[in-house]
C-alpha cells in the first residue's frame, strides 16, 4: 500500500510540475524557479547531470545538494534527490523529447556516456525522431528537424 501511495505521489509532482502555469504581464518579467520544465528524480545528481549537459549543450542554474537545475533554449530540466522510497517497478508515462541537430551523433554521444540508444527511426516531413535512455534509464525521444 505505502509503495502504492508513493508511486501515485510520484506521478502527481511531475504531473504538477509540467502543468503548472503562473500568469504575469510582458513588461514584468519574474525571476525565480522555472515556470515549465521536466523533474527527473535520481540518486545520482552529477553523474546524470553530466549527461545532459553534455550530449544536450545544457548548462546547470542552479546547484544544490538536493537537486541541480538545468536550462537549454527555454526548457528547464531538474534532477532531484526522491524524497521518498522510489518503487522498483513502475512506469512513468513521461518521456522527455529534445531536439538534436544529428541524431546519428548524438545516438554515439549519448552510448559514450553511458546511455542507451533503441532499434528504429521514424519521420514525418517535419522532423525524425529515434530513442535512448539516460544512465539512469530514463526514456528520451530525439528529434531531428528536416531543415
Amino acid at each position: 500500500m505505502r509503495k502504492k501511495i508513493n508511486y501515485f505521489a510520484f506521478v502527481f509532482l511531475i504531473l504538477s510540475a509540467l502543468f503548472q502555469s503562473t500568469v504575469h504581464s510582458k513588461e514584468k518579467h519574474m525571476s525565480g524557479p522555472a515556470q515549465n520544465g521536466v523533474l527527473i528524480y535520481s540518486g545520482d545528481l552529477g553523474n546524470l547531470s553530466e549527461f545532459y549537459e553534455k550530449l544536450f549543450g545544457m548548462r546547470v542554474v542552479r546547484k544544490t545538494n538536493d537537486f541541480i537545475s538545468l536550462e537549454t533554449n527555454n526548457f528547464n530540466l531538474i534532477i532531484h534527490v526522491p524524497p521518498f522510497e522510489m518503487p522498483t517497478k513502475a512506469f512513468s508515462p513521461i518521456k522527455l523529447f529534445l531536439t538534436v541537430d544529428d541524431m546519428t551523433m548524438s545516438r554515439e554521444e549519448a552510448v559514450k556516456l553511458g546511455g542507451q540508444v533503441f532499434e528504429g527511426e521514424w519521420s514525418n516531413p517535419i522532423f525524425k525522431v529515434s530513442n535512448i535512455a539516460d544512465r539512469d534509464g530514463n526514456h528520451i525521444q530525439l528529434r531531428q528537424f528536416s531543415k
